[in-house]
């Protein structure tokens, strides 16, 4: 039998409780590990480029081409357990334990994986707490400037069976601890509107100007994120209130009526001034998300604003996240206009662009303006969707899309013509039905009402890269919006058109790269597959054009050449069709 040392990257996994949840309902136990398994665990191994080399009843041993793409995957899959475990009884919940090591393995002939490498992955697997995720130091090297995420160092365990100890630690992702229990509630948080308390941040210094700078970050903080339509921001007083103690995060919530709490530090190092902060669910304590930034401290009220702004962009999205996850588990009887819309800005970033979910997040949309006519955000959410509808060829009456989505985006601007977020929606849906100027006025308005604005930066940069004589200023717009919002769900769509921008100023192997990170970060979203099959056909890459289109057709089983010409014009479509041709019948 032929063996192969290398390095790899290996994942080891394991259900906890397994025994027991078993013996209370076996059946049932087994069916929900099958369906977790086609529904997440498999699709998030298969885009994160891992091999499933054996699994053993409870538990799976992976291995990856790097350690960046194990942790990504382990977190996804742990944030996707949070999810299908909200409103379960404990006895119920199916949670994993994951060790992630870097190390020597022996393959054998039939591909089975062996040696210390595993062994030492599977002993962090043993130590893990229940939702959480344990690396060894080798693991962790490899990835703690990669994967931003608080880390913490557990320090040298004694690993069973392993020779030497092993430093380890434990990435505090939101999936940790999914399993503590909300405690009774005092006061409940408005069920119409999600409400946010910033705490005051802590300062790790004696210094007068950076403990001014840290309280003034946390004030500008709260007057950014007020600016987010439909988010309560608690006043200064009450979550200063705060400042010094030590409360458990549940607690402020109860006693704020609130459903996030956003908390965070000031560390000075050297002339380098490090921020980090967190997003915590305040019913259950689980943190949703955790970044760092570092900046120069020599002008303290530059760094103020630039890391508050910072902060903000980044925070924003995973609050609208987290957003539609709840409203997804409550599932309200009577919905209101924000329920409605949030559910329906929220079904295309979750379930993918198709006819059939653009048709419910319209109609949510429509729902929330019928239940309040002046809700302009929701009115301009619609006008986007529309018109980017009409653009994919999702909608079965373009014409009608068309001017239903001019309409709307009017009408939003006409209701609500200072708030960034309605400017952007309506600005963007302009542009996209042909009104490049008059949009292009609105979208400056948005990023003039507020810079941090990544999606109007994105809308613009777009429409101008489209124009004739544009020249680089909207890719530097465009590339400069998705730099503000580094962790956005939209960076997948956003990402695909700055490619094809890229390839239509000629600057292909760019392009090639931007649409493969757009194909990474939304595994869903097809047309970034027919860009990537156009920038590796023009490389002469033929086979990575064939997969590509390939996997246009699995996740768009009606995909047609016409349809591809939409996107990467009748050059592209002619470049395309012999590979098109060469897809297995079996796809089509």
């Amino acid at each position: 039998m032929s063996e192969t040392r290398k390095i790899a990257a290996i994942l080891v996994a394991d259900v906890v409780g397994y025994s027991r949840l078993a013996g209370a309902d076996e059946d049932r136990t087994l069916a929900r590990l099958r369906a977790l398994r086609s529904d997440l665990i498999d699709p998030t191994i298969a885009v994160h480029h891992g091999r499933v080399v054996k699994r053993t009843g409870d538990g799976t041993l992976i291995e990856f081409r790097s350690v960046v793409d194990a942790v990504r995957c382990a977190i996804e899959v742990q944030n996707g357990m949070v999810e299908r475990n909200a409103g379960l009884p404990t006895e119920r919940r199916i949670e994993f334990r994951i060790g992630i090591h870097l190390g020597d393995v022996v393959e054998e002939s039939d591909g089975d994986l062996m040696g210390d490498g595993v062994n030492i992955a599977a002993r962090l697997e043993g130590i893990a707490q229940p939702g959480s995720i344990c690396l060894s130091n080798a693991a962790y090297e490899q990835v703690r400037d990669k994967v931003k995420e608080q880390y913490a160092d557990l320090g040298e365990q004694v690993l069973k069976n392993i020779e030497r100890p092993v430093r380890v630690y434990s990435l505090a992702s939101s999936a940790i601890n999914p399993s503590t229990a909300p405690l009774a509630e005092t006061r409940e948080p408005s069920a119409d509107q999600p409400s946010i308390a910033v705490l005051p941040f802590t300062c790790f210094s004696e210094e007068r100007e950076f403990k001014f700078l840290t309280e003034a970050m946390t004030e500008d903080l709260i007057t950014m994120l007020a600016r987010i339509p439909g988010f309560i921001v608690i006043a200064r007083q009450s979550s200063f209130a705060y400042q010094g103690r030590s409360v458990d995060s549940r607690q402020i919530g109860r006693e704020l009526g609130v459903h996030y709490i956003i908390e965070g530090s000031l560390r000075p190092v050297g002339q380098q001034l490090r921020v980090g902060t967190q997003l915590i669910d305040a019913t259950t304590g689980i943190q949703l998300w955790a970044d760092r930034f570092d900046g120069q401290a020599e002008n303290v009220l530059e760094l103020q604003d630039q890391i508050a702004r910072a902060i903000a962009s980044r925070i924003e999205p995973e609050l609208v996240r987290a957003e539609v996850a709840l409203i997804r588990r409550r599932r309200d009887a009577n919905p209101n206009a924000w329920s409605c819309f949030r559910q329906g800005a929220g079904v295309i970033s979750l379930k993918g662009w198709s006819e059939e979910t653009l048709t419910q997040a319209t109609a949510l949309l429509r729902q929330a303006t019928t239940l309040d006519p002046d809700f302009a955000l929701a009115r301009a959410q619609l006008a986007l969707f529309l018109s980017l509808g009409a653009r994919l060829g999702l909608v079965a009456d373009g014409a009608a899309a068309v001017t239903e989505a001019r309409a709307e985006a009017e009408r939003a601007v006409t209701i609500d013509h200072d708030a960034s977020e309605v400017l952007g929606y309506a600005g963007c849906a302009l542009a996209e039905l042909g009104d490049v100027q008059r949009g292009s006025e609105i979208l400056e308005r948005a990023i003039e009402n507020d810079p941090s604005n990544a999606q109007a930066w994105v809308a613009l940069g777009t429409s101008l890269c489209f124009l004739e004589k544009s020249g680089d200023v909207g890719l530097d717009k465009l590339r400069h919006g998705m730099r503000l919002s580094p962790r956005d769900h939209r960076l997948g769509f956003w990402g695909t058109f700055y490619a094809l921008a890229l390839a239509r100023h000629r600057r292909l192997t760019e392009a090639h790269e931007e649409v493969r990170a757009a194909c990474r970060r939304d595994p869903q979203f097809y047309v970034a597959r027919i860009v990537l099959a156009f920038t590796a056909a023009g490389l002469g890459s033929k086979e990575e054009a064939i997969a590509a289109l390939r996997e246009a057709q699995r996740l768009r089983p009606r995909l047609s050449l016409d349809e591809i010409q939409l996107f990467v014009g009748r050059r592209g479509a002619a470049l395309l069709a012999p590979l098109w041709r060469e897809v297995p019948k079996s796809s089509q």
